[in-house]
């Protein structure tokens, strides 16, 4: 019997990422989104110690159950994803600016 499934809110870093076969190919270090509009983006998946982590979309997430989050991918499409940059804190917060001169 498999756990129940929750929601993306109660992701916790270090719980086990799996390959659609059930292989682990990570953990979690982050969850991405806005929990005030309850918008889920993704994960950010950590392969070891001195790794980059790699930048899973939400779409690629087929179940999320305690301790376990569950990815429609292979491994070897797991390790082709690109890498996970942290966006500066500026740019995470604050109004969008432009060049334009307001008139």
């Amino acid at each position: 019997m498999s756990p129940d499934p929750v929601s993306w809110f109660v992701i916790e870093h270090g719980w086990k990422v799996l390959a659609a076969d059930g292989e682990q190919v990570g953990k979690v270090k982050e969850t991405i989104g806005d929990s005030g509009k309850d918008i889920f983006n993704g994960i950010a998946v950590t392969t070891g110690l001195l790794s980059r982590a790699r930048y899973v979309a939400a779409e690629r997430v087929v179940e999320i159950s305690e301790g376990c989050v569950r990815l429609d991918l292979s491994r070897d499409a797991f390790e082709r994803l690109g890498t996970f940059d942290e966006p500066p804190p500026s740019a995470a917060v604050g109004p969008e600016t432009t060049d334009i001169e307001p008139r």
